[in-house]
């Protein structure tokens, strides 16, 4: 299959959004890379090494590659693609001196391509993300997520789903039942289980994500444990008072949401998470640039979680959240 690409060199800032906006115009798939610099710091706390340079990416930037299927109209999801970054700065984003390429790739070509740099990355203190075709032997105190991120691109090696892990294995408890909104990959929804969790409901909208989630957990042997469904919280808000919700394996109210997503998306649903927790619980809230921290903080506050914590690597912030006990609300 013949895949048209759109790569975009644009600030480190705006690489989600556009990331997001891809997506929107019916990317089957999006991958960012950082740029390198021997002034940015890197987590060395598991032992990672960093010893030549990653890329030559102009410092600051990233470049953000779309790959849109053969039959898209492809001049006019450029288009749109370029007015909507010119767009950025009016919701607080500069993507600074940005530049549009595009291009064709093949999709077996594209696979072979991208794998060589895909090696096994341990991002927490107990948790090591494998890609399946690489050989590896844990540790006894290791335990390995089996990935194949496929079109989804969700690796673990971004800050923010890095975040997101190392915040569950701290927060998450034995039994709990958990929500992940936008899966992607299925990365946190593996995580939870090999942490700990009893169960987990995925969500996306995306039905490349959902696919692709369903087959990493195959991969992990998970799939009595974890649930992916093409939905949001909303539409499992609705199923659960109905026929449909007989069919969830996990249902709401949940000791534990975790959703790695835009800040501006985060801010929609922050009523429909407090609402699928059960008193006490806890929501991880990641994918958040630090031009967003206030916004996030402001809008968990007003729907009436407590900020129990944040986490911090780089630019990107994780919320760890929590929903007042009934006593507490009740006082």
């Amino acid at each position: 299959m013949l895949w048209h690409e759109i790569t975009v060199l644009a600030t480190e800032p705006s690489q989600e959004m556009i990331a997001h906006y891809m997506s929107e115009l019916g990317a089957g798939g999006v991958a960012i890379e950082e740029s390198w610099s021997p002034d940015k710091p890197y987590d060395t706390s598991l032992g990672q090494w960093f010893d030549k340079p990653l890329n030559d990416i102009r410092p600051g930037y990233a470049v953000i590659k779309g790959y849109f299927a053969e039959g898209t109209d492809f001049e006019r999801v450029r288009a749109e693609l370029v007015e909507l970054i010119q767009g950025l700065p009016e919701f607080g984003y500069d993507p600074g001196e940005f530049t549009v390429q595009t291009g064709e790739v093949k999709e077996e070509d594209w696979a072979d391509a991208w794998k060589k740099y895909f090696k096994p990355l341990r991002v927490s203190e107990r948790l090591t993300i494998k890609p399946t075709w690489e050989e590896y032997t844990p540790e006894d105190d290791e335990l390995i997520i089996e990935l194949d991120p496929g079109m989804a691109f969700g690796t673990g090696t971004h800050p923010t789903t890095a975040l997101c892990l190392r915040t569950l294995e701290s927060a998450i408890r034995a039994g709990d039942a958990v929500i992940d909104v936008g899966t992607g990959s299925g990365i946190l929804s593996i995580g939870a289980i090999k942490l700990g969790a009893s169960r987990v409901l995925a969500l996306d909208l995306d039905p490349v994500a959902v696919s692709s989630a369903t087959e990493n957990i195959k991969l992990n042997g998970l799939q009595n444990e974890i649930q992916v469904r093409q939905s949001d919280l909303l539409g499992i808000l609705n199923e659960r008072d109905t026929a449909a919700g007989s069919a969830l394996a996990v249902k709401p109210p949940v000791d534990l949401v975790v959703a790695n997503i835009l800040a501006e998306i985060i801010l929609l649903f922050i009523a429909d998470v407090m609402e699928v927790l059960k008193p006490g619980g806890i929501y991880i809230a990641s994918g958040i640039y630090k031009n967003k921290e206030e916004d996030v903080e402001a809008g968990l506050l007003a729907a009436g979680f407590e900020i129990i914590d944040r986490v911090r690597q780089d630019d990107w912030i994780a919320f760890v959240a929590g929903k007042p006990k009934e006593d507490e609300e009740e006082a």
